[in-house]
């Protein structure tokens, strides 16, 4: 069996060229870098909070941002603590008491008080409500009656952060 001269050709074409074909990684490692220190400088002003899928959280133009608390999240069907479910929203409103009795049994775990506390210290003791902006004020009025009740001395409900409207007259072009 004969190979073509085309063939042969070829072969030896590649042979040739074969070391000149290389990987060069340094523009790769360099915008890698670069990415990498972007992240790193803006990735310390984001605050994570929980998945707040079936939340759609007001709007607020406050600047002061929370301390990271204990979270109580309510969506439009449930009440959640840390993640964990606690009750139904119909059971909270349907309920005669001003304290949800299954939110404060869950307040009140060791695991989350911590430690002995003085009364300045639980005074301290902060907490953040994600709630829905639909949901009824009777609602949020008995949670965060309960989460008082649950010796916490600062609430502090969750919102998204409104772009301040331009005053009139305070935008003067250079």
């Amino acid at each position: 069996m004969s190979t073509s001269s085309r063939a042969r050709r070829m072969a030896q074409h590649h042979l040739r060229h074969k070391a000149d074909a290389e990987l060069n990684l340094i523009p790769l490692i360099d915008i890698l870098s670069v990415m990498v220190a972007f992240l790193l400088v803006y990735s310390t002003e984001v605050e994570v909070i929980q998945n707040s899928k079936g939340i759609e959280i007001p709007q607020s133009i406050a600047e002061v941002s929370p301390k990271q608390s204990v979270v109580v999240m309510i969506t439009k069907t449930d009440l959640f603590v840390q993640g964990e479910h606690i009750a139904t929203v119909q059971d909270v409103r349907d309920s005669k008491e001003t304290v949800v009795t299954a939110l404060r049994d869950a307040l009140k775990r060791p695991l989350l008080v911590g430690k002995d506390m003085t009364e300045k210290d639980l005074a301290q003791r902060e907490i953040t409500i994600m709630a829905d902006k639909a949901l009824p004020y009777e609602v949020l009025k008995k949670v965060m009656s309960t989460c008082t009740d649950a010796d916490y001395g600062k609430l502090s409900l969750a919102v998204i952060q409104k772009e301040k409207p331009v005053v009139a007259g305070q935008f003067r072009p250079g």
